[in-house]
């Protein structure tokens, strides 16, 4: 099941269980929209894997089943993922 975690790794923006601007990795590695798009180019930061919309859990499904309080961030920022 996923975490659905609370905030953005580069900027810290809140990213609500429901939110239509959360971006994932396959790894969970969650990012805003704004981040994904003008800093990261669509790949992520810490696996180079591709980021696409996180899905949203139905707000009935959140008291059984809730979203993440932990909060992910890069001490050291983001930047664009650099060419090996």
């Amino acid at each position: 099941m996923l975490e659905l975690r609370p905030n953005c790794e580069c900027c810290d923006k809140d990213l609500p269980p429901d939110s239509s601007e959360a971006m994932i990795c396959t790894f969970e590695c969650t990012f805003c929209a704004d981040c994904v798009a003008d800093v990261l180019g669509g790949i992520c930061p810490n696996c180079g894997g591709e980021l696409v919309r996180r899905p949203a859990r139905p707000a009935a499904k959140l008291a059984k089943y809730p979203a993440s309080t932990k909060r992910v961030l890069k001490a050291e920022g983001c930047g664009p993922i650099k060419a090996a």
